[in-house]
């Protein structure tokens, strides 16, 4: 038992002296950010980063400050197209209505020239008496096809781009067909969801992904982060 004291104890500093080792060690992330916190260019972050004392913490910490490069220049940009769409939303004579712009995208689905779906969305807002403020996401999409569509669901989209959960209520509100020949019909399909002021505000530095269901198919609209500044910014 004596014997095991010593022992013991020798262990226990050993132990104690490790981690205050591990502890000293900086992290990537506190590297980076201590990098990025001294003000300098990226390309002296990087001759920054070159100087730490592992060759995986150069690494590491190099990657890292190419990522926060690239999101800086990312967001630059996302602010001058999110100024550009706040000039374009429509506000009522009274501010209690807005209308943000247009998006318009064209979706190939399927072999045939007239196999095309074209997107049309976007964002409308209406202020309450007592200033509590809703979002519609208005949807229209036209396409030449045997027979209506018949939209039945809508789920958000998660960042992994998972559509499974999330389930929003979707409101149809018309189908029209015009132009029918024995091969089919164009139809101009009406949708639209509702949307908490506060939800649209937590997806602002991310945009958001809709997925609408029919029984055999479906279609996802994008919102953009740039869009939903914009909108966002004069919505309020």
């Amino acid at each position: 038992m004596k014997k095991l004291l010593p022992i013991l104890f020798f262990s226990i500093s050993l132990f104690g002296c490790s981690s205050l080792e591990l502890e000293a060690i900086s992290s990537s992330e506190e590297e980076t950010q201590r990098i990025l916190a001294l003000g300098l260019s990226h390309e002296e972050n990087l001759l920054e980063a070159s100087k730490l004392s592992s060759s995986h913490m150069v690494s590491v910490v190099t990657l890292q400050l190419n990522n926060a490069r690239e999101e800086k220049i990312q967001n630059e940009i996302d602010f001058v197209e999110s100024e550009k769409f706040a000039e374009m939303v429509s506000i009522s004579e009274d501010n209690l209505n807005f209308m943000g712009p247009e998006i318009v995208n064209s979706i190939k689905k399927g072999v045939l020239q007239t196999d095309i779906d074209v997107q049309t969305h976007f964002l409308s807002g209406k202020k309450s008496e007592d200033g509590e403020l809703l979002h519609k996401l208005n949807i229209t999409i036209e396409h030449n096809s045997s027979k209506k569509r018949q939209y039945l669901s809508a789920n958000l989209c998660d960042q992994w781009m998972r559509c499974d959960g999330n389930e929003q209520e979707l409101n149809v509100i018309s189908s029209n067909a015009s132009g029918c020949l024995t091969t089919g019909c164009n139809y101009v399909e009406k949708m639209e969801l509702s949307f908490e002021d506060e939800l649209l505000k937590n997806m602002i530095d991310s945009g958001f992904t809709l997925r609408i269901n029919t029984k055999r198919s479906s279609n996802k609209i994008k919102v953009p982060s740039a869009y939903l500044r914009g909108y966002l910014k004069i919505a309020n």
